[in-house]
Formats: structure tokens, C-alpha cells, sequence
């Protein structure tokens, strides 16, 4: 059935539950009828609302007079007769025990021209932490003894059967959910008119409906016999007919965000466009297509999953609150390590109650973070290998989605090079999108944004002055630059300083925020005017061969203001454009940068200090790596790698013959050598520049911080940089 405007007249106009169930679920239960008839055991996966009425429609179907043979059923429920009485503490075990009695009592009374029916394999194979308990024993035990019974079971979707009781059924079929083309058959004339006059497009009802059973169905539908029919003149109406039926598929475990992609995310562009091009625009062109071919092939081309990754506090999550709230779609946020528990079983069961609520709940998306805690690369495993285990559960659950489901499932982590490899296959989290430390242009989007939502009395010119300061590391030593939760606990801070000053209308200034930029320091770090010098002089180096140098990356801002005891000063570049094709030249570049500074000192200074430490051992590391792995050293190595590489060693079958003495001591001689050629290097380019990197001191001293600009106006505007 196409995705168009239908007759309401063509609509039934009554409708039992029974007839709900026989209508999307005929097929289904033909097929299962068929393998019962050949003497197949059959085990159903539905919602438990849904047993009783399947196994009335099958009981019907196997007790028809026109088929060969006539089948009978025996139901066996454990249900307590006449006037037996059970208590709540003894209630369970006491069904159990019924059932057991029932369940032997067919098994030894030789009568094999019936089929055993178990609508409650969950109570007769409940479980003990530690595996089997004696009652599910006894009953394996009782599914073996007679193998020409045949059984017809059912099984919720978020229960897990001990593999002994479901080997027992050679056939196993999911009923979850409803068959888009089956939803009109089971919407009432009187229920239609709500959507429509002469005809509506039942299909704008099926993203909220896919995941329900028949029976929930003509529940939720039944609920609209009151409301008043269509009216042109108000859509509204129809619109909070929707938002109703939103409400009453929802779990409690879900949440219904409400986050604007554009209006409450701020920055972030590149990623927007993608979110909109992969995702939205497809799904919208989807609603408005009337062509089935087009529908079905837009349901392929959907990415069903997708990963967020990037460093911590970028947002990720608040991304895919976005995506959810454009799609009207439930959220489900579950935390990696929660999933996780030291129980054999629990943790893909965990998994299973996730995505059986979220189909419930389409449109939904679940959400896991730190994706990583559980599913990295299988062989790195610390644990217990229960990771394992749910790497799988997770891919059986992503394979087991149809096409026109509406449930999306969002990994985010920090480490994406640390997932499994098969995560990240097309048809599972095939759409990757990087969630990297806001720009400058994020950063002033997402403080404007935060501006308007605490009402603070921030000009432009210090808004942008803000986007400057934000520009660097709040922790330099570890690489942490400033992100958008940084961002907000900065306006959150200069909100609760006015909210003190009891003047909501009071202007925010500069010493505002410098206040709480430095309010994260335990205690203020106190500099001598000789130690000022001392950082001014070596951040200066480095400035300076980070402007002048052609092949290393551009030069942001250098600062010796940063209020840390660790990282007294430093000089931030760009990110390097190529990040994955870096030259030799680029290389030798980067050393003269970290040499600089101590060169510096000793050329201005007359003396060097501890602060180089860091810049040595990077320098270093730079040099051997390009003399022992890169082939980026001189002569007496040449083009050969001597460091040992475990991966490649595997690949190769064996290991790396140990190096002579000869060999290492020319490999420490080359590595000398280019620290050498670069020292002198770097000297020469200080000494060719001393004027500007005085005047660099002396800027430096006086403001703290200096920007791009501001070095280039000490150089008369030149620029050295090469396309």
C-alpha cells in the first residue's frame, strides 16, 4: 500500500481486538500454523499483552473443520482451580510447581495429537544469579523426554530464554510491532475523521505506532472516539491529537527533549549541515513522498546509526537531543558503564530492555555514552569479557531493526579509534560526525546564545573580547582547550555574580570575567619580576619561529598570563591543515619552535632555566622518531626503520633482528646531528631577528597576551607563511 490519501469510507467501521490481531498478523499466523501442522515446535516473540490473542487466533486456525489434521491444544498456565488460594510470598513458586505438574502430566500421557501451548516461559525459566534454579531444571528435563511433542511458546522480547529451554523450539518468529502497509486495516471511519474529511494519509500515524502491538493499537486509537472530527479551520487540533498519541507511547524511562538544532545549539555549522543532509532532509523528503519506490529506497539510504565523537564537553549528547526533538522522537540516554554488571546474562539483557522500550517508543533514539566503556576493539579487554558479549547483543539488536522502523541508536566517546571495527561497518554506526573544541565564531555563537538565555547585560565588545580569552587551554598541559560546557559554567559563574549584587539590570565588564576565568585556581600563582622576564623571554622564542618559520603551523596567540602553577606561559598554533600527509620540512619546523625558547633565553638572558624541559623531550622525540621509524635521517641510516613495531612484526611472522652496538650508536649519531643542524638553525633565525623579539618581550610584559595581528604589525606586516 502506497504512502497516499485512502477513503475513509474504505475503513472498517468496528473492530475486536481479535479481529485487530487477525487482521495485522494473518500472515504471521498462517506461517505459523503451517510449521506446527508439519510437526515444528514454535517459539513467538511478542509483547505478553498480545499472547492471549494470538493463541486464540491459532487455536481457531489449528480447530478449523476444512483442514487435515484437526489439531488440539493444551494450554498450560499453572492457573490455580476451584478454591485454591496462594499467598504473595508463595504465589510464584506455587505457579511454577502447577505448571511443572501440568507440564509432566502431558509429557507422560502418551497423547501426542495435540500441541502443548506455554504462554509463561518467563515464570517457568526465571533464573538464579549464578545460572539455572531447580524448577527450570526439572522442566529442561521434561522438554526432552517425549521429542515427538510439539510446543508452541511464547517469549517476551526483553526476557532472555536459557538456551536448554530454547533449543527445545526449532522454529522461532518475532511479532513486534505492526507492518506499515497493515496499519489502515485496523483504523476506525469515526477515528479517521479526526485526520481528515473524504480521505487522510494514515501513514503520518505510523511513526508513532510502528513499535506497538495491534492490541496497544486500537487502545490508543480507541482513545480518539471523543475528540472532535477534522476542521480545516484548525489544524492545531489535529496537531495535539498527535502530540497525544506521543504521550501514550512514551516508557518511563524515555524523555521527549526539546532542543532546536539551530535556535539552542550554537557554532557548530559543518555539523549541522551534516545532521540536516544525512538525516533530516531524507527523513522530511520521506513525509512528503508519495512515491512508494522513493519511500522505500529513502528507508535504506537513513543512516539507523551514528557516532558523536570528539573531546569531552562538546556537546555530543546535546546534538543528538537536537536530532531527537526535530524528529519528535523519544530519547533513551544510557550510560556504558551502567550497562555493565559482573552477572552472566545481565548486561545483554540490560541491552535487550533498551531497544525493546525504544521500539515501544518509536520514533525514538537511544543514546549510549562513552560507546567505548564497553564495545572497544574485541582483544583489549581488561575485564571480565562481559564486553564481549554485548558487542554482540548490540549488533543483533542494530541487525534486527526493519527498514521502516524509526529508531536510531547514537554512540558518543571521546576515543573513536578505540571502538570495534565492527561498530563501525555501513548498515551499524556507518554515519561518523566529529564534535572538535568550538572555533572562534562557535564559541562566539555559543556564549551569544547563553547571553540571551540568562538576560546578562554583555556588549558586543566584550563578548568578543570573551571569545578571545576562551581561545586557549584551560589546561595546557593536557591539551584542554575551552568547550561549550566550559563556555556555560563561564555565564553560569557571571550570572550568580549579579543575582549577589541583586541588580539584574548591572553591566558585566572585563574584570568580570576575569574573575571567573581564575576562580578554578586553588591559589594564585605569584611571579617575581625576574621570573616574568624569564617566561616572556621564552614564550617570545617560541612566538617568534612559530610567525617566521614557512612550514609550521600558523601562530594564534602567545601568553604568559595563565594563571597556572604547571604551564606558566605558552604559544598556541592553529591546527595543522594537513593532518595526514606531514613533510620533513614540517617536521624540522616544529623542533626549531620547541628549541626557541631555551635559545632564546640564553641569547637574551645570558642563562637558560628548568622551563625547556618539556620542549627537549618533544624535540627529542620528534628526531628519533624520523631517524628510526620515518627513514627521515641522514646517510649512515638511510631509508631504513630499525624501531620495533609489534604490528607490523605480527603481519611479518617474526621478530625484529636485535640491532649491533655499531648500528645504535650511529642511529644516537644521527639523531645528534639533526638536533645539531637544528640548534644552529634556530640560533641564527633569533639572532637575524633580535630587534622584533626584544619588541616581542617588552609587548609581552606589558599586555600578557598578544594575537596574530598584533605580532604581524612587530613584523611591518610581513608574512612568511608559504601556500
Amino acid at each position: 500500500m502506497s504512502n497516499h490519501q485512502i477513503a475513509i469510507s474504505s475503513l472498517p467501521q468496528a473492530l475486536t481486538y481479535d479481529e485487530a490481531t487477525e487482521a495485522i498478523y494473518r500472515d504471521e499466523l498462517d506461517w505459523i500454523e503451517e510449521k506446527l501442522r508439519l510437526g515444528l515446535s514454535v517459539l513467538i516473540e511478542c509483547d505478553k499483552q498480545l499472547t492471549l490473542y494470538l493463541y486464540k487466533a491459532l487455536r481457531a486456525r489449528l480447530r478449523r473443520s476444512n483442514a487435515e489434521p484437526r489439531l488440539r491444544c493444551r494450554l498450560i498456565s499453572g492457573h490455580a482451580g476451584g478454591e485454591e488460594e496462594e499467598s504473595a510470598l508463595t504465589a510464584n513458586t506455587t505457579r511454577m510447581q502447577r505448571i511443572l505438574r501440568e507440564l509432566q502430566e502431558v509429557v507422560f500421557s502418551g497423547d501426542n495429537e495435540q500441541i502443548i501451548v506455554l504462554p509463561h516461559l518467563d515464570v517457568l525459566t526465571t533464573t538464579t544469579r549464578s545460572g539455572l534454579n531447580m524448577e527450570t531444571r526439572e522442566a529442561a528435563t521434561l522438554f526432552y523426554e517425549n521429542p515427538d511433542l510439539v510446543f508452541l511458546g511464547f517469549k517476551d522480547p526483553s526476557f532472555e530464554l536459557p538456551k536448554v529451554i530454547e533449543n527445545v523450539f526449532a522454529v522461532r518468529h518475532a511479532l513486534i510491532g505492526i507492518p506499515r502497509d497493515q496499519l489502515p486495516t485496523i483504523i476506525l471511519q469515526r477515528e479517521a475523521r479526526k485526520f481528515g474529511t473524504e480521505t487522510f494519509n494514515p501513514f503520518a500515524l505510523y511513526k508513532y505506532l510502528s513499535g506497538v502491538n495491534a492490541v496497544r493499537c486500537r487502545q490508543i486509537l480507541g482513545h480518539l472516539a471523543q475528540r472532535l472530527d477534522f476542521d480545516p479551520a484548525h489544524p492545531e487540533a489535529t496537531k495535539a491529537i498527535y502530540h497525544e498519541i506521543r504521550q501514550m507511547t512514551l516508557v518511563s524511562d524515555c524523555e521527549l527533549p526539546n532542543v532546536d538544532l539551530q535556535r539552542d545549539l550554537g557554532g557548530y555549522n559543518a555539523v549541522k549541515d551534516k545532521i540536516r543532509s544525512e538525516i533530516l532532509d531524507l527523513l522530511l523528503l520521506k513525509d512528503r513522498s508519495q512515491n512508494p519506490e522513493q519511500i522505500k529506497q529513502i528507508e535504506q539510504l537513513v543512516p539507523k546509526g551514528m557516532i558523536f565523537h570528539g573531546p569531552p564537553g562538546t556537546g555530543k549528547t546535546y546534538f543528538a537531543k537536537a536530532i531527537a526533538t526535530a524528529l519528535d522522537a523519544t530519547l533513551f540516554i544510557v550510560s556504558g558503564p551502567e550497562l555493565k554488571s559482573k552477572w552472566v546474562g545481565d548486561s545483554e539483557e540490560n541491552l535487550r530492555r533498551v531497544f525493546s522500550q525504544a521500539r515501544k517508543s518509536a520514533p525514538s533514539i537511544i543514546v549510549f555514552d562513552e560507546l567505548d566503556s564497553f564495545a572497544s576493539a574485541r582483544g583489549t579487554y581488561t575485564g571480565s569479557g562481559v564486553e564481549h558479549s554485548m558487542v554482540n547483543q548490540l549488533l543483533t539488536e542494530m541487525d534486527g531493526f526493519r527498514k521502516e522502523e524509526l529508531v536510531f541508536v547514537v554512540g558518543t566517546t571521546n576515543f573513536l579509534e578505540s571502538l570495534d571495527t565492527a561498530l563501525l561497518r555501513p548498515g551499524r554506526f556507518e554515519l561518523q560526525i566529529e564534535i572538535p573544541y568550538p572555533q572562534d565564531d562557535d564559541r562566539k555563537a555559543i556564549l551569544d546564545i547563553y547571553r540571551k538565555n540568562f538576560a546578562l547585560q554583555i556588549s558586543d565588545e566584550l563578548l568578543q573580547i570573551m571569545v578571545q580569552k576562551t581561545g586557549g587551554f584551560v589546561d595546557q598541559k593536557y591539551g584542554i582547550r575551552y568547550s561549550g560546557d566550559h563556555l556555560y559554567a563561564i555565564m553560569r559563574g557571571l550570572k550568580r555574580e549579579i543575582l549577589r549584587r541583586g541588580n539584574p539590570s548591572d553591566i558585566i565588564t572585563e574584570e568580570d570575567v576575569d574573575r571567573i576565568l581564575q576562580q578554578k585556581q586553588k591559589k594564585p600563582v605569584k611571579l617575581t619580576a625576574k621570573e616574568q622576564r624569564t617566561i616572556a623571554v621564552h614564550e617570545a622564542g617560541h612566538a617568534l619561529c612559530a610567525y617566521v618559520l614557512p612550514k609550521c603551523p600558523t601562530l594564534e596567540k602567545v601568553t604568559i598570563s595563565t594563571g597556572e602553577d604547571q604551564v606558566l606561559g605558552y604559544v598556541m598554533q592553529a591546527v595543522r591543515e594537513n593532518k595526514y600527509v606531514i613533510t620533513r620540512a614540517e617536521l624540522v619546523d616544529d623542533i626549531c619552535v620547541l628549541l626557541a625558547g631555551r635559545l632564546a633565553e640564553q641569547l637574551l638572558i645570558g642563562d637558560i632555566s628548568v622551563g625547556s624541559y618539556d620542549d627537549l623531550q618533544r624535540a627529542s622525540e620528534i628526531c628519533r622518531m624520523m631517524v628510526e621509524e620515518l627513514g627521515m635521517g641522514g646517510e649512515a641510516i638511510g631509508l631504513r626503520t630499525v624501531a620495533a613495531n609489534t604490528e607490523h612484526t605480527a603481519e611479518l611472522g617474526g621478530p625484529r633482528r636485535a640491532i649491533s652496538e655499531h648500528a645504535a650508536a650511529r642511529i644516537d649519531q644521527e639523531i645528534a646531528q639533526l638536533l645539531e643542524t637544528q640548534r644552529q638553525r634556530t640560533e641564527q633565525l633569533l639572532a637575524d631577528y633580535r630587534t622584533e623579539l626584544q619588541t616581542l618581550v617588552d609587548l609581552l610584559l606589558e599586555k600578557k597576551t598578544l594575537q596574530l595581528h598584533e605580532l604581524k604589525d612587530i613584523f611591518g606586516g610581513r608574512t612568511f607563511k608559504s601556500s
